[in-house]
């Protein structure tokens, strides 16, 4: 039932287009497997082999440690609505810290350089595998809104609780992985 492919189509990145959740996972030898789901207004992709999120700021930082000590990251997508199917993307991820240039540069180039409140890093995903599958036991779910919770959260704190949020909670993994330097 799985179907794999070198790189997107664009069937696929019609489907990518139409979700509103995806989710990432990463993992590091010797540390937790970690799985975060993410709402696709901060998902871009960049070309048929590589993608994108800005990453807001939040309880943890496990992508940005399990990035730095192995890089294996896979994206998924499934359909919640509409007909069935899931996508995956395979491959080695790269965080990209909030004030870094290349950060900066695909900032501008990929999100029209808009930055909302909180944002700490774009992830980049670029993968040699796309693997879809038929999704059948997924459940069908009504899509609602957005939640603004966390942005009213990041709003309160300012940029400078921001930066002593990130020092405390998100320069090390559950496991104790450095996720980056937390003084830049």
């Amino acid at each position: 039932m799985a179907k794999q492919f070198p790189a997107l189509t664009d069937a696929h990145c019609a489907f990518i287009s139409a979700q509103r959740i995806f989710f990432v996972a990463t993992a590091a030898e010797g540390a937790r497997v970690n799985i975060s789901p993410r709402g696709t207004d901060c998902l871009r992709i960049l070309s048929p082999h590589a993608i994108a999120y800005r990453d807001l700021t939040g309880s943890g930082n496990e992508t940005a440690a399990h990035l730095r000590a192995d890089g294996r990251m896979t994206i998924m997508l499934t359909a919640l609505e509409g007909p069935p199917n899931i996508l995956r993307l395979y491959g080695r991820g790269t965080s990209l810290r909030k004030g870094s240039d290349g950060y900066g540069k695909l900032l501008a180039e990929a999100f029209g350089g808009e930055e909302p409140v909180g944002t700490r890093q774009i992830v980049r995903l670029d993968f040699d595998l796309v693997q879809t599958s038929c999704g059948f036991g997924v459940p069908l779910f009504d899509y609602k809104a957005e939640r603004e919770t966390l942005a009213r959260w990041a709003e309160a704190k300012g940029e400078e609780g921001l930066k002593a949020y990130r020092i405390e909670k998100n320069a090390v993994s559950i496991d104790g992985l450095i996720g980056f330097d937390p003084m830049v």
